[in-house]
């Protein structure tokens, strides 16, 4: 899949796009849920933001976001979609008018021949642009997604949110359509895992994401190549990861908390014990998927029992991710 900052396309010629034109699925998609993968099915081209518009139009209502670009990047390479178009949003391209928005981004700069929406999507300044005005307009065909429905639940990313913070990893998949990820970079700890005989890759998490509820989790572990944030990385070409990193990657006990049985002084922490591996992972980016919650995070009586129960996580871990 290609990567591409919107600035970067050259102009097309106005008018309906020819036949070939770019069947284009446009929104923020956090979390690329079930209902996002609706509207992105058929489309070869997605169209979103970075960073999300929340962070620039209302910084104070901006909630934790399910996952960081480059997972939503590689969630949209697994569903078949050639190409990823990304809007850097800020205070100037807030002010764009809807109409502005459908004549020179989806007209003039991506020669769009249809265009795939979710029905709340809201677009332009002050958030006029509706479905129905690009319904309206006769250059491109419009798809408008209705909300789906898991389990008689309603599918949003803010709901997942909730799951998620809750600790609720399995039920968050069904909603997600694969397992909840995170990744970040193998940072240095005091070793108190490695001398426990369990060693841990310490992660710590972004603030600016949701993350798991304290407690213990079934999962699976995979470094991944380090990819810049920085927009100009947006230009080049992505290699897709696998949705699920399960392929080439390691069954993995993951801690999430504060380690209450220490008094450690770090804050939170995300710590997997990658069940068989045997190398060194430090500086590394590692992504996380995670399958199940095992048990909540307790404080230990002593040190031995603590060695335990990890054990027997590990066990429960490694019987669930292969089973």
């Amino acid at each position: 899949m290609k990567v591409t900052r919107l600035t970067d396309l050259p102009p097309r010629s106005g008018g309906r796009a020819a036949e070939g034109g770019r069947r284009v699925a446009i929104g923020t998609f956090d979390g690329v849920h079930v209902g996002h993968r609706e509207v992105i099915r058929g489309n070869d081209t997605v169209l979103t933001f970075d960073p999300h518009p929340l962070s620039v139009i209302d910084p104070g209502a901006m909630p934790r976001l399910v996952m960081p670009f480059a997972i939503k990047r590689d969630l949209i390479a697994g569903l078949g979609v050639s190409e990823l178009v990304v809007i850097p949003f800020d205070h100037d391209f807030s002010r764009q008018e809807a109409e502005q928005f459908v004549e020179q981004v989806l007209i003039a700069r991506l020669g769009a021949s249809s265009v795939s929406v979710g029905e709340n999507f809201r677009f332009g300044r002050g958030a006029r642009g509706t479905a129905d005005l690009l319904a309206a307009r006769p250059e491109f065909d419009t798809r408008v997604v209705g909300l789906v429905e898991v389990a008689g639940e309603t599918v949003s990313s803010s709901h997942i949110r909730g799951l998620v913070a809750a600790g609720e990893v399995a039920t968050a998949a069904t909603f997600l359509g694969a397992p909840f990820m995170l990744e970040g970079e193998v940072v240095h700890g005091d070793r108190r895992g490695r001398e426990l005989g369990m060693p841990t890759a310490n992660i710590v998490p972004d603030d600016r994401l949701v993350a798991p509820g304290h407690a213990v989790y079934a999962g699976w572990a995979k470094p991944v190549p380090a990819q810049p944030a920085e927009p100009a990385a947006w230009a080049e070409p992505a290699p897709a990861q696998p949705a699920e990193p399960a392929a080439g990657g390691w069954p993995a006990a993951i801690n999430v908390g504060v380690r209450p049985t220490f008094q450690s002084g770090r804050g939170l922490l995300v710590e997997p014990h990658l069940i068989d591996f045997d190398g060194d992972l430090y500086g590394r980016t590692l992504r996380l998927a995670f399958v199940e919650r095992l048990r909540g995070e307790r404080r230990f009586d002593s040190v031995e029992e603590l060695v335990a129960q990890m054990r027997a996580d590990v066990v429960r871990a490694e019987t669930i991710c292969r089973a």
